[in-house]
């Protein structure tokens, strides 16, 4: 049976609503830019520059379609991995349950564009040279990071357990 504790609760949401807000406001912030130039290529080091695309696809532009239908399907199965992922934050006791929230509000940033503007705007490019990352926004990174936690955790610490 689930306890109810509201000062987790609070965490967890506050936890959540910084990394929307976070996502949104940088996200807001280049699409001014954007709105005063009709670009947006502001070379910031000699290793990162903001771009403004608008990607269709998944993560960093994956499977970029531009048909409707396939797009809809796409955030519509995005959708359900949010909720499944709310779900077992709920249901989560460990310290998983941290790298959850990431993954949840940077999954909640990119979902509300996607329905929103109906494509996710991606500015941060990353390049050594002209060896180009893909670009990406502020709810990749948190997504990333928590992803990236959760397999260090299953290989270095669930691994101890058995």
């Amino acid at each position: 049976m689930l306890k109810i504790n509201l000062k987790k609760i609070l965490i967890n949401c506050t936890i959540v609503l910084v990394i929307f807000l976070v996502d949104r406001l940088s996200k807001i912030y280049i699409l001014k830019i954007a709105e005063l130039g009709n670009t947006v290529d502001i070379y910031v080091t000699q290793y990162l520059n903001f771009y403004l695309i608008w990607n269709k696809g998944i993560a960093f532009g994956l499977l970029s379609f531009n048909e409707s239908l396939i797009y809809n399907v796409i955030t519509f199965i995005i959708a359900v991995i949010t909720i499944l992922i709310l779900i077992i934050i709920i249901k989560e006791e460990s310290f998983k349950k941290y790298y959850l929230l990431l993954v949840f509000g940077g999954s909640l940033g990119n979902l509300f564009d996607r329905i929103y503007y109906a494509a996710v705007p991606d500015f941060i490019d990353v390049h050594i040279n002209d060896h180009h990352w893909f670009i990406f926004n502020a709810a990749d990174i948190f997504i990333t990071i928590g992803v990236i936690c959760l397999i260090f955790d299953e290989i270095f610490i669930d691994s101890k357990k058995i």
